[in-house]
């Protein structure tokens, strides 16, 4: 049964901006830069833009990362952290079989947490404006090197196991298109499908790959 409030016991509100804790501070000024990338970009972002989506202010948001280019930085590596545990934790959750591995890899980038309209405009953001790009393969490179080859040697194993004769390296390119595909469809069409439909799109085209294995 829910608390009654009372005059001794009054509903106890959201903390502000100022009363929380540094690491809730900084969290929600890098949510609010999330959201500022999906709406304007990566070079029409600013400080005064993502203080006002946190409630707070310019001077605040700068005292915890100094400039817009830390800020940015931050968000990258919260994006790019944030990433790499979702499909690493989904692999180890998945059986041992390859075709397993590979279907958990593929429902990891279409889980809630990850599959939003600002997360998926914000990685867009970062990898779609040049003078992100070298920011972006500096922080987040070594993780699609981690994916990439994490993929191609489930790939790899179909062969091994099931027969299959195609190569790994273009197989495994062909699933990550059509991860990033209808990621792209999502945030740019007028009437984008559902996410459920953007991840049974993905396995229709890893059943064509591997017959009779998803």
């Amino acid at each position: 049964m829910p608390d009654i409030a009372t005059p001794e016991h009054p509903p106890q509100s959201a903390p502000s901006p100022r009363t929380q804790s540094r690491a809730a501070r900084r969290a929600r000024m890098i949510e609010a830069t999330i959201d500022s990338l999906a709406e304007k970009g990566y070079s029409r972002t600013t400080l005064t833009d993502v203080a006002a989506r946190a409630r707070t202010s310019h001077g605040l948001v700068l005292f915890h990362f100094r400039s817009k280019e830390n800020l940015l930085a931050e968000t990258l590596d919260f994006l790019t952290e944030e990433y790499r545990i979702n499909w690493q934790s989904a692999v180890a959750a998945a059986g041992k079989a390859p075709e397993e591995q590979i279907r958990a890899l593929i429902k990891a980038d279409f889980e809630e947490a990850i599959c939003t309209p600002s997360r998926l405009s914000a990685w867009c953001a970062f990898w779609g404006e040049s003078q992100s790009r070298p920011l972006y393969q500096a922080q987040s490179g070594a993780n699609d090197d981690l994916y990439n080859a994490n993929l191609v040697q489930l790939c790899g194993q179909m062969n091994d196991l099931y027969g299959f004769t195609q190569d790994p390296e273009r197989s495994g390119r062909l699933l990550r298109f059509m991860i990033e595909g209808v990621w792209l469809d999502l945030i740019t069409l007028a009437k984008p499908y559902s996410v459920a439909e953007a991840y049974e799109t993905v396995l229709h085209g890893a059943r064509a790959l591997y017959p009779g294995k998803f």
